[in-house]
């Protein structure tokens, strides 16, 4: 194998005289001309990053500032002059989660409404079959507190299709409680769904081999036969949250409940027109209705929405920052292997 680069004093198999050879002041001329042209490649390709980067964050900017000019323009409840009633929604499964009605969106947006001194009274506009009881009582909770520090300002729970179980626990603190004559009002009770699928495993020749520390820690498993112990435990659980609901059904509604039927607190549930007979409810009406009593067209939105655009966002600028990471560590490392060769 010749050697390279070739000396210039050796003839080259297979080359004719006539061709010229260059010297060896040539070949590192050529060689510098070469690693300079791969330089200014690499230069290039850092620069070619670089711009993109800085133009693509400048209009990922330009669109979150657009998005949130617009939201703040249109749903800002303190934009609006004059008098108005503070509306903040339960609409949706009551949990933890920002998708749902969660207590930490519903208090700041509570917490608005009630400090602002333009509005007239506040309402809770539900329509939720309940959900998180953690969730409804921390709810439940911060309007006992914000109606004392606002002792002028009522609060009304205004309920459409469905004001169920968490959804009651929480229109239970308000001063009143206005339903349409078909809602379905109620279901005061707890519930922890379970199912048991040992026979059916059984059947299928399925082993459970379900390991533990703790004599209990399997508790309720689908897979194996209720313990009585262990049932009775649960239910104890249940019994005890089903306490604290009661306990702040009969504070918040006080003196108003016409009946003292255990059924009330049974699960059930029933029409508006029924709630208002049994006292779990006021009277008939809506939003509407309000407006002219209190006599203002206005009623402003307070509630705080979870903005999947955000999280997209938020989620976008993440994976570019990493991309960006990555494609800069790429970039040293190919030029420090090269450069080692």
């Amino acid at each position: 194998m010749s050697e390279w680069p070739p000396k210039p004093e050796e003839k080259q198999p297979n080359s004719s005289n006539n061709i010229h050879q260059p010297t060896g002041n040539e070949w590192k001329i050529l060689e510098k001309a070469v690693l300079s042209s791969v330089e200014e490649q690499r230069r290039a390709r850092r620069w070619g990053i670089f711009f993109k980067f800085l133009t693509f964050a400048y209009l990922l900017f330009i669109i979150v500032a657009m998005g949130k000019s617009c939201s703040t323009a249109s749903s800002d409840p303190t934009a609006t002059a004059g008098s108005h009633i503070a509306v903040v929604d339960i609409v949706g499964t009551i949990a933890a989660d920002k998708q749902s009605v969660n207590s930490t969106n519903t208090i700041k947006s509570l917490k608005k409404a009630f400090e602002n001194k333009q509005s007239k009274a506040v309402v809770l506009n539900i329509n939720s079959p309940g959900g998180s009881p953690v969730q409804s009582d921390e709810i439940w909770q911060e309007i006992q507190y914000l109606k004392k520090a606002h002792t002028g300002k009522k609060l009304y729970a205004i309920i459409g299709d469905t004001g169920a179980s968490g959804a009651y626990y929480i229109a239970s603190a308000a001063d009143e409680i206005i339903v349409n004559p078909s809602s379905l009002v109620g279901s005061i009770g707890v519930i922890m769904p379970n199912y048991g699928v040992n026979g059916l495993m059984q059947k299928l020749g399925v082993e459970d081999r379900t390991m533990t520390s703790g004599e209990n820690k399997a508790i309720l498993s689908m897979t194996q036969p209720v313990d009585p112990a262990q049932k009775a435990h649960v239910q104890a659980v249940l019994d005890n949250v089903h306490t604290h609901f009661i306990n702040a059904v009969k504070e918040g509604r006080g003196k108003k409940l016409k009946s003292n039927d255990p059924e009330i607190f049974s699960g059930l549930f029933w029409t508006g027109e029924q709630a208002v007979k049994l006292g779990i409810a006021d009277r008939t009406g809506s939003l509407n209705t309000l407006k002219r009593e209190l006599k203002t067209e206005k009623a402003v939105n307070y509630t705080i929405e979870y903005s999947p655009f955000d999280s997209v966002l938020g989620r976008m600028g993440s994976s570019i920052g990493q991309g960006f990471a990555t494609s800069i560590s790429q970039q040293v490392q190919s030029e420090n292997t090269t450069k080692l060769q």
